[in-house]
């Protein structure tokens, strides 16, 4: 079968998802690291009309939005189930990557995260206006999150799912900032789940 291309960069939390997926599936696979902060390669927009990433490419398949990319690669390819069989908690799990893209990552913790770790580095002061607009949205959503977990050590019953990959990118940000390391401190289940997530051999393999 032909190897698939990922097309994006390993700092793009969203990459980071699919290359986690591919890690945990077994996948070989072959990435294009374009640096999207210098701007959308017009190949890239080619495969993603909206100038994002990331995209995937497998012979002539070509597909964009980072959901849509996983599920393929769980469904098209051998290797552990990373989606529950009860049809339950496979809406579950999708419910969970919804909150996170429109309530967690955009809304709330992509602003602090944007603010606190991607100014300074390109020289600019954090916009505390900004950052605390976005804490009230993000203590939500990560006690949401967190009461998803319950008593168990995965969002979704027993095992790894996508909604966990989801996550663990953006998570892993959110606590390299004062903000972030405060939620945890307050969020018992997202800290047993965290504790169980980072020690994985595909967490260590893809960090950026």
């Amino acid at each position: 079968m032909t190897t698939p291309i990922l097309h994006g960069p390993n700092f793009s939390t969203y990459v980071r998802t699919v290359r986690l997926t591919l890690r945990e599936k077994g996948v070989a696979y072959d990435q294009d690291k374009f640096d999207i902060t210098q701007g959308c390669p017009t190949e890239q927009r080619a495969r993603h009309p909206f100038g994002k990433v990331p995209a995937l490419t497998h012979g002539e398949f070509c597909l964009y939005e980072t959901f849509a990319i996983c599920r393929y690669i769980d469904e098209a390819f051998d290797g552990p189930a990373l989606q529950p069989d009860d049809p339950r908690d496979r809406a579950r799990m999708t419910q969970i990557i919804q909150v996170m893209d429109n309530y967690a990552v955009s809304t709330a913790a992509g602003q602090i995260i944007l603010q606190r770790i991607l100014m300074p580095i390109l020289g600019r002061e954090p916009n505390e206006d900004i950052i605390a607009a976005a804490l009230p949205k993000a203590q939500k959503a990560f006690a949401v999150l967190n009461g998803f977990i319950g008593s168990g050590s995965h969002l979704v019953g027993g095992a790894i799912s996508l909604a966990d990959l989801h996550l663990i990118p953006n998570y892993h940000y959110f606590l390299q900032t004062p903000e972030g390391r405060a939620i945890a401190e307050t969020s018992p289940g997202l800290c047993r789940w965290w504790d169980g997530m980072q020690t994985r051999p595909s967490v260590t393999e893809t960090e950026a």
